[in-house]
């Protein structure tokens, strides 16, 4: 029985919101609010945040912002789903395009899950103001006076990040068409 690219494609999405949304599960379920746990002494840590659902802990106009955020992003999310699909049913379409965007969109989809449902989940916010939780830390340069790239994110952050640098070192070509 041969498995067709689409379906490949709906494991891959599958499988990679499955870890974004374990992960998040763990650290929510097994380390306080702000606590650090250090993985690779000060290089890499655990850090146990959570932001509204902005880049960078980043707040967008209340209630109100976060609300058309949250639509505004399960719009993007479902337009991104349409997208892919019309594209791998055209066939000609290369698969590593297809990755990259699975990727973007698997991460995009793990950060939605946050935002509408766990408020619900752990009881502190209605349905849509949920918060993301982050938790890796790489301070990857440290000076007394300086932190080069001091964001906590997760990995759903990184399905988004990887996938779009994939897309732009690796696929330029097909979207220059």
């Amino acid at each position: 029985m041969k498995v067709s690219r689409g379906t490949k494609l709906l494991i891959l999405g599958v499988i990679l919101v499955a870890v974004d949304q374990v992960s998040k599960y763990l650290v929510k379920t097994n380390m306080d609010l702000g606590e650090q746990i250090f993985v690779i002494g000060q290089w890499f840590r655990l850090c146990f945040v959570e932001n509204e659902g902005m880049a960078f802990g980043m707040k967008f106009g209340g209630a109100t912002g976060k609300f058309l955020l949250s639509l505004f992003r399960i719009i993007l999310c479902g337009a991104l789903i349409w997208w892919i699909r019309s594209l791998d049913r055209k066939g000609n379409t290369p698969t590593g395009v297809l990755v990259g965007l699975t990727l973007i969109t698997a991460g995009a989809l793990g950060n939605i899950i946050d935002c509408l449902f766990y408020g619900l989940f752990w009881d502190y916010a209605p349905f849509m103001f949920g918060k993301v939780v982050d938790m890796l830390y790489f301070p990857i340069i440290r000076t007394p006076d300086f932190v080069f790239f001091s964001p906590v994110f997760n990995f759903a952050d990184s399905c988004v990040t990887v996938g779009a640098f994939y897309l732009i070192l690796f696929q330029w070509k097909f979207f220059k068409q």
